[in-house]
């Protein structure tokens, strides 16, 4: 199985949703059960590309790359594209320098090089960022430090130069096409211990209060809470071709890119009130 990296860039807040919840948010967004990561499923990327391929192609190259539903006495068959879940890659928190940074911690790294290598791509390592509790790693020239502190929402964390290849590696990678996201991730990225981490992961999404208006009486009939992954987020996953078809793996990879290449896409749910308004892109 050969595999390609999937970038998505969320411009508006991203709710891929579970459904009702359980807690204080009514409408909570999905996240893993055991790391508590922010996931968009990657069924959920795929219709919507399905949906997007409808508008430009025949119904058989629809069904050869992203599968033929069953119908009838015919079972069907699975597409040549295979789309992974989107991870969660870098979380936007709202900092006092540089007005935000794109947040991210050595498990989320690791685990991300650990798919990148095994698709073909050559990472830096992980293991020398050396953050703790109280200090993160940041660029030499990042916009986010005054002398030599990191203010995030309400933390205030020591900071260490070492990220500067990796925010060289994501830039190149993220925004391969335009240099002045580049420069912006550069300036930006910010490395913090796992624990700091897990605390922003439950502290610093989008929750926002919803109504519903009895329009005749001018009243309140319905008040529930969403939660949404805020604006500038990043996720990562992967494009694989599926072993059992014939298919040249760079046509696969061809045939998505050309899909996602300069439009705009919505993903996950709540997409009258502008939600999920996001860029897909192929690593190169």
């Amino acid at each position: 199985m050969q595999s390609r990296l999937i970038f998505v860039h969320a411009l508006s807040p991203l709710h891929p949703g579970t459904g009702q919840g359980v807690g204080v948010i009514d409408l909570p967004i999905a996240r893993e059960k055991s790391t508590d990561l922010p996931y968009l499923p990657g069924s959920s990327l795929k219709g919507v590309l399905r949906d997007a391929a409808r508008m430009r192609f025949d119904p058989t190259v629809i069904n050869k790359f992203f599968g033929k539903p069953a119908e009838g006495l015919d079972a069907g068959n699975s597409g040549a594209a295979v789309f992974s879940d989107q991870r969660l890659l870098l979380l936007p928190i709202r900092s006092l320098y540089g007005t935000f940074a794109w947040v991210t911690a050595p498990y989320v790294l690791l685990r991300f090089s650990r798919e990148a290598r095994d698709a073909g791509y050559t990472l830096p390592p992980v293991n020398h960022l050396g953050t703790t509790p109280d200090r993160c790693a940041i660029t030499e020239k990042s916009a986010l430090k005054y002398q030599g502190t990191v203010y995030l929402e309400d933390l205030d964390i020591p900071a260490v130069e070492v990220a500067d290849a990796w925010a060289d590696w994501l830039s190149d990678h993220i925004f391969a096409y335009d240099s002045d996201w580049q420069r912006m991730l550069k300036g930006r990225l910010c490395i913090v211990h796992d624990d700091v981490f897990s605390f922003l992961l439950a502290t610093a999404t989008e929750v926002t209060a919803r109504i519903e208006l009895e329009t005749r009486v001018k009243t309140v009939k319905n008040l529930w809470y969403e939660e949404a992954l805020p604006s500038e987020t990043i996720l990562a996953g992967l494009l694989a071709t599926n072993l059992r078809s014939n298919d040249n793996p760079q046509e696969v990879a061809d045939f998505v890119c050309d899909l996602v290449s300069d439009t705009l896409l919505q993903l996950g749910g709540k997409s009258t009130v502008g939600r999920g308004v996001c860029r897909v892109m192929i690593a190169k």
